[in-house]
């Protein structure tokens, strides 16, 4: 079991690496990389605008994508042939990325453009399918509540140390390659650095996939064996017939949205506000070693103040953490403080809402009467790419309109801008969550205790239809 537990979570360090990276770093490397120089403002509006528009068209696909996860039948089970080809893709298509498309973004915009758009859009399909198998293996390891959060904790365990060892390495590394290609000193970022950087994420990703393949197993049980083939026109109807689904998804996404947009522009608030991009790189330091303490003291908190007093009290925390979050100012220090504060609940929050997704399957198992793992499984990616979707544009607004483009310096901002920033960085996301906070409070049942009754009754269930089945076989042959 510890194979497995390990596995996994190294699979969930590749992969929120690469989430982190597409996410965060990307809308950095167009504004500050990729387009410098006059008429760089619209042209990285239209690459940010196209990750927008075709991420909001793929992800009504996502369940479609669940519903082939769930249909799949192979010898190495439903998800690993997906996770596999998922890693290997995505991973060039993320490479391919954070590069300027064999010069195509200084020769020829409009082909650039259009390249970018074919890139994007099989990147984006193939990371699906990747994230949907990889997480909706989750209920396929074990239906029992305590196994799955020993599964959720490692795996965001893993992840936690991915999505932020990225914050760690990436000025590091952007340096490094650009030093290393292009022969510039100091603290330049060329492309060919953001490449080089792209370039070990991906690799990373790809190898924590193959970790996932070789070393997890799913289980077989009456529950699971419960399966019926998932029609494509149907898929969306298992998940709107799953009300606890749907309000925990709604939260969900509140809550990603906002985190993902202040954790997306802290590092414009190092290089504009405090002038001091260098000083980025402590943020994934501290939240690297948080995550190593918040992670393991989920099934620990949980245990004692269940899912919901996690999910809430959480956001209240993260809630204090933007309150000194507008106290900063220019000091560096009072900013580790703040992020600490902000970033401490988070993994525990993800790990509550990923828990109660899980059980979900069963709650539409039992009040629906059919299974749908990756289907139901597939909300959270669906949701984390939309936030990542909106976020990606939000970021390069903020920035465009708060003046935080090309070589512009820290003196550069007016009040207004700053004004501008702060509103996109700090008081629209503390708005999100709160009426986050709220719908789990007063709309999400499912508790634990709710989803232990749903397995008994399943089971229960299950094992009578079994009996009757073999009493009428018996009866047939006899006759």
């Amino acid at each position: 079991m510890v194979k497995q537990y390990l596995s996994y979570a190294l699979g969930a360090f590749g992969h929120d690496a690469f989430y982190a990276t597409l996410n965060t770093y990307f809308a950095i490397f167009v504004t500050s990389a990729l387009f410098v120089g006059k008429g760089s403002a619209a042209e990285a509006g239209i690459v940010t605008t196209m990750v927008v528009v075709i991420r909001l068209i793929e992800i009504a696909f996502d369940p479609m994508i669940g519903g082939m996860v769930d249909n799949t039948d192979t010898k190495m089970g439903k998800f690993k042939p997906w996770l596999l080809a998922g890693a290997i893709v995505s991973s060039v298509g993320l490479i391919l990325m954070f590069s300027s498309l064999f010069g195509l973004a200084d020769s020829n915009s409009s082909m650039y453009f259009m390249l970018f758009g074919i890139v994007f859009v099989i990147m984006d399909i193939f990371y699906s399918f990747k994230d949907i198998s990889f997480w909706s293996m989750l209920p396929a390891l074990s239906v029992d509540t305590k196994v799955r959060n020993r599964f959720g904790t490692v795996g965001r365990f893993g992840s936690t140390l991915g999505s932020q060892g990225v914050i760690i390495v990436v000025t590091p590394l952007v340096i490094y390659f650009s030093q290393m290609f292009s022969g510039s000193h100091g603290s330049t970022q060329t492309r060919a650095g953001w490449l080089g950087f792209a370039t070990v994420i991906g690799l990373v990703s790809l190898l924590g996939a193959l970790a996932t393949f070789f070393g997890t197993k799913e289980t077989k049980n009456l529950i699971r064996e419960n399966t019926e083939r998932t029609r494509f026109r149907d898929v969306f109807k298992v998940i709107g017939e799953n009300d606890q689904l749907m309000w925990l998804g709604f939260s969900y996404l509140l809550f990603a949205l906002s985190y993902v947009v202040t954790n997306s522009l802290l590092i414009y608030y190092f290089r504009y506000v405090i002038g001091n991009a260098a000083a980025y790189s402590i943020i994934g330091i501290v939240t690297a070693f948080l995550g190593i303490i918040s992670v393991p003291l989920f099934p620990i908190i949980v245990s004692k103040i269940s899912r919901r007093g996690v999910y809430v009290g959480g956001i209240c925390m993260m809630l204090v953490g933007y309150i000194l979050f507008n106290f900063a100012g220019d000091s560096a220090i009072m900013m580790y403080i703040a992020d600490a504060i902000f970033f401490f609940p988070y993994p525990m929050i993800f790990l509550a809402a990923l828990m109660t997704i899980t059980d979900s399957v069963e709650y539409g198992q039992w009040k629906n009467g059919t299974r749908n793992e990756s289907v139901t499984l597939s909300v959270r990616p669906l949701i984390d790419k939309l936030a990542g979707a909106f976020s990606t544009g939000i970021v390069v607004i903020a920035a465009v309109h708060a003046g935080m483009t090309g070589n512009a310096k820290p003196s550069d901002i007016t009040s207004h801008g700053m004004f501008i920033f702060h509103s996109f960085i700090f008081y629209m996301p503390m708005i999100l969550l709160v009426v986050s906070a709220l719908i789990y409070q007063f709309k999400v049942t499912l508790s634990e205790e709710k989803h232990a009754e749903i397995v008994k009754k399943l089971e229960s269930k299950l094992e009578n239809e079994k009996v009757e089945e073999e009493a009428a076989e018996k009866a047939t042959t006899e006759d």
